[in-house]
């Protein structure tokens, strides 16, 4: 599992009792009750990002009980961006108009408020350190730490000063290893540690394939009198066809703020679908446009929802090491949450490791939980929609009402890469998009707002296995829907003496994950970059 098998290093070894790998709610939540439980254990916490909170995206309304459970004190200091809810709007979008849809029982948010998860993020990170917590912002894990019998012993760091080739320059520092008698992984959807652990102890084997869903998300700055502190909305339907799962978001802030956002499921068939513009399209609808002419965007970003449920969790238990959180496909779908279910999580996962100091028991013990049977009785909702958005809101009215106790549990019976239809078998619909006139502009300026920073020195942390494959089939059966299902510019088709060949603008990356995701051949392999690069997503 070497990610860099050419250079052979000596390397520092740092030894703790726990590692926990990502600094979002779920492995700061498990840090802080670890430390509340255990105050002699020698806790460290790395996050990839530079600062703590740069990488954390979400919409995000929060359901505050787990957090109350774990640190109650937040009530007198809240993020900077914490805005209780006060009403909830659903609606059905056409093309020209809309029409108001009775609320959904779950998607009720009396008592929960809207926040931005990068400042909860920076919030917990603070506590978690006046408990003695040893937070490393900027260093990765690139793979895991193996003992001579198979199991996990903690996690390698990336290397730093790489070359383009991926050998060492004239600045190169070995990563160090960070030893622990458990390892906790909490990265979010699609970490790359936790694709590698899954596929290595083969934690999928009695799970259905998991699927994803797209979130993008901008801050904007609106002109007095349009916000309505507090005001939750939500849309399904135009711009997406029948066939196509996914919806809209916008969450009314103070200050003349809103959150806008779309979420696109990655399931889609639809081989010349962008996601991009789908949400593009959405903020120009007539019930939208005119809430934002005249605002401007202050912030963007898109990051990737572990969207399966129950069926599709994988084990969460291997030697050495557990999975928790959004890494444990952790969201309730319906409820569109899934930060309270991450707090949760985390929490559990501590209370178990300081009472029997193992891994073994904590899968049972998840799912038997709260939140684990939150997530048992929502199963059938995002599988009914595979069948079409009518098919899937009618399966979700009768999940309501029997509240999950339907006696049957639908399947995900393909990953979301082998969804997508090929050109030739695809008849893509008539969409009508408009010619677009709110910014941003194209990805390129979306990417701007994302305050993404990569050194253009370092190799590509975006792997494509066989770039041959995408100048040859990919372009001929797909189309090289890289290019469209990207929502940052990453992946270009490009003429290069009279030839086409793949360009990866690796310096746009968002850190979504799509392309790890969608990729109809599995070929892209998402890999962190060195030095705590990326976007700054700090009031998304």
């Amino acid at each position: 599992m070497n990610t860099n098998s050419s250079v052979q290093v000596e390397r520092d070894v740092m030894e703790y009792d726990v590692a926990i790998v990502g600094a979002g709610p779920a492995g700061l939540a498990c840090a802080i009750r670890l430390k509340q439980l255990k105050p002699d254990l020698n806790i460290c916490l790395l996050e990839k990002a530079a600062s703590v909170g740069a990488h954390a995206l979400s919409g995000a309304v929060i359901e505050p009980g787990p957090l109350d459970a774990l640190a109650p004190e937040w009530r007198q200091s809240p993020p900077a961006i914490c805005v209780p809810a006060t009403r909830d709007e659903m609606y059905l979008l056409t093309r020209k108009g809309r029409k108001r849809l009775p609320l959904p029982p779950q998607l009720h948010n009396d008592g929960n408020f809207i926040m931005s998860l990068g400042l909860l993020a920076a919030w917990l990170a603070q506590k978690a350190e006046s408990l003695g917590v040893d937070i490393f912002p900027g260093f990765a894990a690139a793979e895991p730490v193996l003992t001579a019998d198979g199991a996990v012993r903690g996690v390698r760091l990336g290397d730093v000063g790489l070359d383009k080739a991926g050998e060492p320059g004239p600045n190169y520092t070995p990563g160090a290893e960070i030893h622990a008698t458990t390892t906790i992984v909490a990265e979010g959807a699609r970490g790359s540690l936790a694709k590698q652990l899954i596929g290595r102890y083969k934690l999928d084997a009695d799970s259905a394939p998991q699927t994803y869903g797209l979130g993008m998300k901008e801050l904007w700055q609106l002109p007095d009198g349009r916000v309505q502190p507090g005001l939750i909305q939500h849309s399904v339907g135009w711009p997406l066809d029948s066939g196509t799962y996914g919806g809209s978001f916008i969450y009314h802030l103070s200050d003349n703020r809103a959150y806008v956002g779309f979420v696109a499921g990655l399931d889609y068939q639809d081989p010349r679908f962008s996601p991009f513009e789908a949400f593009q399209q959405f903020k120009h609808h007539p019930s939208i446009k005119p809430l934002l002419e005249g605002g401007e965007i202050l912030a963007a970003g898109a990051r990737t929802i572990a969207a399966g449920g129950w069926q599709c969790i994988p084990r969460l238990e291997m030697p050495g090491a557990v999975l928790i959180g959004d890494a444990a496909g952790g969201v309730n779908v319906p409820k569109i949450k899934g930060v309270h279910q991450a707090i949760r999580s985390g929490m559990l996962a501590a209370e178990h490791l300081a009472e029997t100091g193992t891994p073994v028991g904590w899968d049972a013990l998840w799912r038997a939980s709260p939140g684990g049977q939150e997530l048992r009785a929502v199963r059938n909702f995002k599988p009914g929609f595979k069948r079409g958005l009518w098919f899937g809101l009618a399966n979700a009215g009768l999940e309501s009402l029997t509240r999950g106790r339907t006696p049957w549990t639908l399947k995900h019976k393909q990953a979301d890469h082998e969804r997508l239809q090929q050109l030739d078998a695809y008849n893509s619909p008539q969409r009508h998009w408009i010619e677009r006139t709110l910014p941003p502009r194209d990805r390129l300026a979306s990417v701007f707002f994302a305050a993404t920073n990569h050194d253009e020195h370092q190799p590509a942390h975006l792997k494509v296995r066989d770039t041959s494959i995408c100048t040859d089939r990919c372009t001929r059966e797909f189309g090289n829907p890289c290019q469209r299902f990207c929502p940052a510019g990453v992946y270009e088709m490009v003429q290069d003496q009279g030839a086409w060949r793949l360009q990866i603008n690796a310096a746009n990356c968002v850190h979504c994950k799509t392309c790890d995701i969608k990729d109809p051949y599995g070929i892209i392999d998402w890999t962190p970059p060195e030095g705590g690069s990326g976007p700054n997503y700090q009031s998304l």
